[in-house]
């Protein structure tokens, strides 16, 4: 061994004596050969394969020299000082033994404010060089953790991107080295770790990521505030590598931070948030280190929770199919910190960033898994944050959040989450988004098994029929959600519905009565149909049969309060024209509701509202109304106290609007047939009257409709009705000859035919000549109107009316022939009575 050390120390003085001009050159002023000397030095030691030992005592003479070249004006000169010492570093036995020389130079380059070298690739190696010594010296760097800390600090916020790798991956390996020594000073790197954390490259993102884990689980901990923000910022980086390297580094302070109990609450929704990472790499390795970081606590706990070990670990029933079930250290660790888990929850599910709310909401559902029952306590915080997320604009949120509400009905007793929720759907805290207790509690019930909701059906039901919760308010989303509620109810206990049917069947009437929208008024038949099916009804006929009495009875305990604004209207004409024919069986509680809405002192848009129903059902009366025959029997009763009323004239454009609504009632009720001619004949005394005063409504809709109606009545009783009654109807309709509306001309001279024509041996011609001379005067003024279709109408009138008195027409014709502007409607008329049969004509 001694021969072996004469010979290394005898090789290693020959080649220092052949290295001493090199040697001597590096002090010389010309650049190129200072160059030109370290290449040579380097050709004659690491290049040349020495071994070691030699290596050892070259380097041990050249190394003050070399560390002097490291300032050399010349960038290539510095660039072979730092690879010769690099070498060197790498190949001899005890590199230590350099580094009371080597690190004071590396502080001094790399260390001070401001950075000496001003080649970024020549930072690089340098760093890379101290990484080395690193490796190589290990726990002999501890007595330079001063210079370390120095150069770490400024290299890692370093503009080169890979010098700050670099420095990262020097500061883990450092941080491994001296653990016992590290801590004093870790947190000087943490602020120059979290100034580059956002960095643009995501390879420098990762390292840094890295480090922080290191310098965190060698440091005191007490940073670890410092950086959690930041690295849960990271997990909405768009590079899977970053997100991974946050997972793997939380993971690793889970298990192994000597602290990490004081900081569960923390890591925790770190490491659960990747469980839910779109890329599948991610979630798997997130879901394994949380499993170890469970089991460890279960081992970590024996005794604690080892009277829990039994009953915990079966499975709860109705546990949500295809659900893996978290191991039950897991779910200790969640359910012992989620008190303070979910204040973090709530403040970070209105965060401004959309990435962030929409992981959080992610989280939130991951964190209800792992609680199970436990999460009752924490309801109302819950139930608060989940109506706050429901009103995200970002749709994921409100999924993310409606499924955790899901669980929530898994896990919670309905007795406790119906307490709470259906006092918020009552009264809802937010004005501007009074569906969101709607939108969480149809969530919940979605949850909740099916044996467990059964006994608490009729109080949801209740609840939702409530006047303030299903006539309140009438934006689209409530009503969305209420249909939703129904749904769910309806799926979720099928045929046990049929104890709430009527309830149900309340809350669908509202929402259609209540919105405009034509995809609700669908999605609200569907339900009715559902309803149906599920209690066995073959149409909703069969529903409104069933119900039909307390729907009216429902109605009738508010009527005396109606208004244009009463919901209560609207679901009337939702009953009245859904049922169809079904109405008609219960037309004696129909008939006091109408009676007492249609009071002439009521609201007049209501009442119109109403009349316009009525006119649509009375005119297909025998499929409505009077499927039964029931409503012919109440039809005079209907025309004398409720129509009649309606059309006595008061001043005003909304009371002509009125009369003119129930006009189109009358009229309905007249061609309908749901009234006969004898009840009719009963109350022309008092139906004529107000009728011809209609004729001179200024509006042009209720004059036709009074044309149409006068004109029906003439039809229906017209050849029962006394001479002087029918002599008060046809001036009355002259007079809308006249009219400035072409069809109330027309119209009107329909009605003078059928008057014309329902004139019976009663009616004496000879008596009442004067009458039929005035008839026919003015309707001869009309066969010259300049309109040939009104002269045509005219024609066929007066052609009805040579048939009660032709002689009298004759004169009358022959008297205004030659006045008119041409002869040939007279002549047409004059040849029309010459060929009338002679008996006809002599009387």
């Amino acid at each position: 061994m001694a021969a072996m050390a004469a010979g290394d120390e005898h090789a290693a003085s020959e080649v220092l004596r052949g290295l001493a001009r090199h040697l001597n050159c590096l002090n010389e002023d010309n650049k190129s050969t200072r160059k030109r000397a370290l290449e040579l030095i380097k050709r004659e030691t690491v290049d040349k394969g020495l071994s070691s030992s030699v290596l050892q005592e070259v380097f041990s003479a050249l190394l003050k020299p070399l560390l002097k070249c490291l300032s050399d004006p010349m960038e290539r000169c510095r660039e072979t000082a730092i690879t010769v010492i690099t070498e060197f570093i790498r190949c001899v036995p005890k590199p230590e033994e350099s580094l009371p020389y080597l690190m004071p130079c590396l502080a001094q380059r790399l260390g001070e404010k401001e950075i000496l070298e001003p080649a970024e690739e020549l930072r690089l190696s340098a760093v890379e060089m101290l990484t080395l010594s690193v490796e190589v010296c290990g726990k002999h760097l501890a007595p330079y953790l001063n210079e370390m800390m120095n150069i770490l600090q400024r290299t890692i916020g370093d503009p080169f991107p890979d010098v700050k790798r670099e420095s990262c991956k020097c500061a883990v390996k450092f941080a491994k080295c001296v653990p016992e020594h590290f801590h004093m000073q870790a947190e000087s790197l943490v602020k120059p770790l979290m100034q580059t954390i956002s960095h643009q490259h995501s390879r420098v993102r990762v390292s840094v990521i890295e480090a922080t884990g290191a310098v965190i689980q060698h440091g005191t901990g007490k940073n670890i505030d410092d950086v959690l923000s930041h690295l849960a910022q990271r997990l909405f980086d768009d590079s899977p590598q970053v997100r991974k390297a946050v997972t793997v580094v939380v993971g690793d302070w889970l298990l192994h931070m000597r602290d990490r109990y004081s900081y569960f609450h923390k890591l925790v929704p770190l490491l659960l948030s990747s469980i839910t990472d779109e890329i599948p790499e991610i979630r798997f390795l997130a879901a394994d280190l949380w499993k170890q970081a469970g089991t460890q606590w279960e081992k970590e706990n024996e005794e604690d929770i080892k009277d829990k070990m039994d009953f915990l670990l079966t499975p709860p029933p109705f546990y949500p199919p295809g659900v893996e079930r978290p191991g039950l250290g897991c779910r200790e660790l969640v359910v012992r910190n989620l008190g303070r888990l979910v204040p973090a929850i709530t403040h970070d599910v209105t965060d401004w960033l959309v990435p962030t709310r929409v992981r959080t909401s992610q989280l939130l559902s991951v964190l209800l898994l792992h609680t199970e029952d436990h999460s009752t306590q924490h309801l109302q915080p819950l139930l608060a944050t989940l109506y706050q997320a429901c009103t995200d604009t970002e749709k994921e949120v409100v999924s993310n959040c409606l499924a955790a509400a899901k669980l929530l009905g898994t896990f919670v007793p309905p007795v406790v989450f119906l307490k709470l929720l259906l006092d918020h759907v009552t009264t809802p805290s937010s004005s501007s988004h009074p569906w969101t207790p709607l939108m969480v509690l149809a969530a919940v019930l979605g949850g909740c098994p099916k044996p467990l909701l059964k006994p608490h059906l009729e109080q949801i039901a209740n609840t939702l029929a409530q006047p303030d919760v299903c006539q309140e308010y009438q934006q689209v989303m409530y009503l969305e959600q209420l249909l939703t509620c129904v749904d769910v109810l309806l799926h979720q206990c099928d045929s046990d519905c049929g104890s709430v049917s009527l309830q149900v069947l309340q809350v669908l009437i509202t929402v259609q009565s209540l919105s405009t929208e034509p995809h609700l008024i669908e999605k609200a038949l569907e339900s009715a149909q559902l309803l149906c099916k599920v209690q066995g009804l073959d149409s909703r006929m069969e529903l409104y049969r069933q119900h039909m009495g307390q729907l009216l009875d429902w109605l009738a305990a508010s009527v005396n309060t109606w208004s244009s604004y009463s919901p209560q209207r609207l679901q009337l004409n939702i009953i009245v024209i859904q049922s169809g024919p079904v109405i008609g069986e219960f037309v004696s509680q129909l008939m006091p509701l109408l009676r007492c809405s249609l009071q002439s002192d009521k609201d007049p848009e209501m009442r119109m509202s109403i009349f316009t129903m009525l006119a649509k059902l009375l005119l297909d009366a025998t499929n409505t109304l009077d499927s039964q025959g029931h409503f012919r029997e109440e039809s005079e009763k209907f025309l004398c106290n409720v129509l009649l009323p309606n059309l006595v004239w008061h001043a005003g454009r909304t009371a002509a609007a009125v009369r003119t609504s129930a006009l189109s009632c009358l009229l309905a009720l007249l061609h309908g047939g749901a009234i006969t001619p004898g009840q009719l004949l009963c109350l022309e005394e008092k139906l004529i009257p107000l009728v011809l005063s209609a004729l001179d409504e200024d509006s042009q809709m209720g004059r036709l409709l009074a044309c149409r109606s006068l004109s029906t009545t003439v039809r229906l009783i017209g050849t029962s009705l006394h001479p002087e009654a029918l002599n008060k109807i046809y001036p009355e309709l002259l007079k809308r000859l006249d009219d400035s509306s072409e069809e109330v001309r027309s119209v009107a001279l329909q009605a003078l035919g059928l008057w014309l024509t329902s004139l019976t041996k009663d009616y004496n011609p000879e008596f009442c000549t004067p009458h039929l001379q005035f008839l026919f005067q003015q309707l001869l003024l009309h066969l010259d109107d300049p309109d040939s279709s009104v002269q045509e109408q005219v024609l066929e009138v007066l052609r009805k009316g040579s048939l009660v008195h032709p002689t009298l027409l004759r004169r009358e014709v022959e008297a205004v022939r030659d006045k008119q502007r041409s002869p040939l409607y007279c002549d047409q008329l004059l040849q029309h009575i010459s060929s009338l049969p002679t008996e006809t004509t002599a009387e």
